[in-house]
């Protein structure tokens, strides 16, 4: 008896086991067809652009180099410039980490020599900087060819951002044309240069800032938002129609934990398609440098 009993207590162990994996495949393909991963579509960029810079090294003898200037002790700027030094090094550019920690002046005399260095071929001042006075005038002091950030409104490139963004959307196939879209702040890094780079396209665009005092209701027809905000729990579950598209460019640090705008029982629907915390715009932004 004793033997029967464990034989049937293993056979309904077992079920349960397999029970549970189907849940736990069925919720992974769920999450997987709601969720646009940037980090998909940065592997296959990042293979090009390994091969890239290795025809530059071997034919033309050029080893491409990055220079980063940190201004601010911040977390999340730490991690932002690891993934950028990780990812130099999987395709062979060389990044230099600059922390001035002084003066603006003394930050942009760096720059200016840095402008100069024949061997500095991209240079990013990473955001934001103490003082943001002082922003312009630090990003302009970045030479418009070396400025491959595009955040100083003179540079030779567009905003990485805005680029990661667009390249996420036609790399899942979501359509702007004849969609309400919704782009959350107007800041450097997101929200100024996206504005500018969809309204040019001629998009349905709207953008919305710490001025908006009803943004809930103006996000609720939307299809598409964009947020860059950096408040957690920005967009609440009720601003968000059935169906949109979120992509959640924000990003700050609670208790820690980098977290984005997006509240996470928006997060949890089902019936929206929407970036992860981790592995959204980053990786493409990144990429797009």
């Amino acid at each position: 008896m004793v033997a029967v009993s464990l034989k049937k207590k293993k056979k309904n162990t077992r079920k349960k086991e397999r029970r549970e994996d189907k849940e736990n495949i069925s919720r992974k393909e769920k999450n997987d067809k709601k969720c646009i991963k940037g980090k998909d579509l940065a592997d296959f960029i990042k293979a090009r652009k390994a091969s890239q810079v290795r025809s530059l090294k071997k034919k033309k003898k050029i080893i491409p180099k990055l220079t980063i200037f940190i201004n601010n002790n911040d977390p999340v700027i730490d991690t932002y410039v690891r993934l950028k030094q990780v990812y130099g090094a999987d395709i062979g550019v060389e990044v230099e980490i600059k922390r001035c920690l002084s003066s603006t002046e003394d930050l942009i005399k760096e720059i200016k020599n840095s402008n100069l260095d024949p061997n500095t071929h991209g240079i990013i001042v990473q955001l934001p900087v103490r003082g943001i006075a002082s922003t312009d005038e630090v990003l302009l002091a970045v030479a418009p060819k070396k400025d491959v950030d595009g955040l100083s409104g003179k540079s030779s490139f567009d905003s990485a951002t805005a680029t990661a963004i667009n390249w996420l959307l036609t790399g899942y196939n979501i359509d702007l044309k004849n969609k309400k879209i919704a782009i959350v702040g107007a800041g450097r890094l997101v929200g100024a240069p996206l504005y500018k780079m969809w309204s040019n396209s001629n998009l349905n665009v709207f953008q919305y800032t710490k001025a908006t005092t009803n943004l809930g209701d103006e996000l609720k027809d939307k299809d598409l938002i964009v947020s860059g905000v950096g408040v957690p729990g920005l967009i609440k579950e009720d601003m968000v129609k059935n169906g949109a598209v979120i992509v959640d460019a924000g990003s700050a640090s609670e208790k820690g934990v980098i977290v984005g705008d997006v509240a996470q029982n928006v997060r949890e629907r089902e019936d929206i398609i929407i970036t992860p915390v981790k592995g959204g715009v980053g990786p493409l932004t990144i990429a797009s440098l």
